[in-house]
């Protein structure tokens, strides 16, 4: 426990309900912090979701701010994602206290140059090279509006980068991301720290499923572009039974799904109706054309799920290859699935999840290393 060390945490939306990606991190990052007795400053932007007071549980004070979105943010040599989330309100807000700022993601980090906190403890928590990130969205884009927009943020990204050397610290996802930046800041002090995700245990159940799982937001480019490429490649040329369940697929999804018998579309699912669908699936599959971060619904279906059958990108830089079953072609996804739905999940596959998982991902004990960064450095 600590004595009500305090922080300014910045988040890049707000992180309830944490229900896709980065957001994860962040809301079971201040769960696992408030726990262990630190002060949460919370600062989130407003975007496609409300208020949410359930963070009040955890957070001394929670500040709201409207994100900027639209034409105008979109005119600047600044990111986009940067750009939009400008706000006087939150520099006057952080001013008026001299604890640590956190910034979640390079979408949060406008004032991370600011000479105003040139002496306040800074911290970067990267998510993706966010660069890279993007570059690979654009290439995969089919509209050609996507497409330039895509490029355009990538080298907007790539420019921001440079700011990053304002940071006291940075935490990153993936061992691979932390090599990518200590060559780039090599004088700044970048840690390995994988992401917060709420899990206590494994609750995997053995035995068999008797279908394959694809889950994601499915309003994110990068979750869409995956599903098509496994509807096109992997499912429409199986006879096992798949479900694809995520957030707001569009009609284009929809449409690809209603071609094939045997894959079912269930949109929007609730919480608890996620959770049994990723623990009762055989296999779930989880697939990304970029290896970028650390894919968080990899570590929810590693905690849930029975066999998890990736392509190696997936798991790049997260020290989790042993879990998974791995196979990058459409030739290798088909033949692995063909076999795994042979095979049994057993209790020792059970075990060395938890002992892996134990060990590397534990919220508690990456929280103890927060506030160890803190005490050390503030």
């Amino acid at each position: 426990m600590t004595d009500k060390l305090s922080i300014n945490i910045i988040s890049f939306a707000v992180p309830y309900p944490p229900n896709y990606g980065g957001i994860i991190d962040v809301f079971y990052k201040i769960k696992t912090l408030h726990e262990l007795g630190v002060k949460i400053h919370l600062h989130c932007f407003l975007y496609n979701i409300d208020e949410a007071p359930e963070l009040e549980d955890y957070c001394a004070s929670v500040n709201y701010y409207k994100r900027k979105t639209g034409f105008k943010s979109n005119l600047s040599l600044q990111p986009y994602i940067v750009k939009s989330r400008e706000s006087k309100a939150l520099a006057h807000n952080l001013l008026k206290n001299n604890f640590p700022i956190l910034f979640e993601g390079m979408h949060s980090c406008f004032l991370l140059s600011d000479k105003r906190f040139e002496n306040r403890l800074k911290i970067y928590r990267e998510s993706n090279i966010e660069h890279h990130y993007y570059y690979h969205l654009a290439k995969s884009a089919k509209r050609l509006s996507d497409k330039l927009f895509y490029y355009i943020e990538s080298f907007r990204l790539k420019l921001f980068q440079k700011k990053l050397k304002h940071a006291d610290i940075m935490l990153v996802v993936s061992s691979k991301d932390q090599e990518y930046l200590q060559s780039k800041f090599p004088d700044n002090k970048i840690y390995y720290l994988p992401s917060f995700h709420g899990n206590r245990k494994i609750v995997s159940k053995s035995g068999k499923g008797n279908y394959i799982l694809y889950h994601g937001n499915l309003s994110v480019e990068e979750n869409v572009i995956a599903a098509n490429y496994l509807i096109d490649n992997v499912f429409s040329k199986i006879s096992e039974q798949v479900i694809i369940a995520g957030l707001k697929p569009d009609n284009s999804l929809r449409n690809r799904v209603a071609k094939c018998d045997n894959i079912r579309l269930i949109a929007n699912p609730y919480e608890k109706e996620m959770n049994d669908l990723i623990e009762n699936a055989h296999v779930n599959i989880l697939y990304t054309h970029q290896a970028t971060g650390l894919k968080l619904k990899l570590l929810n279906v590693l905690y849930k799920g029975r066999f998890v059958l990736v392509n190696s990108k997936m798991c790049a830089g997260t020290n989790l290859d042993e879990l998974c079953v791995l196979a990058d072609s459409d030739e290798e996804l088909i033949s692995k699935i063909q076999i795994l739905f042979q095979e049994t999940f057993s209790e020792e596959d059970i075990a060395l999840r938890q002992n892996k998982l134990t060990e590397l991902f534990n919220d508690e004990r990456n929280g103890l290393k927060i506030i160890s960064l803190l005490s050390d450095n503030f």
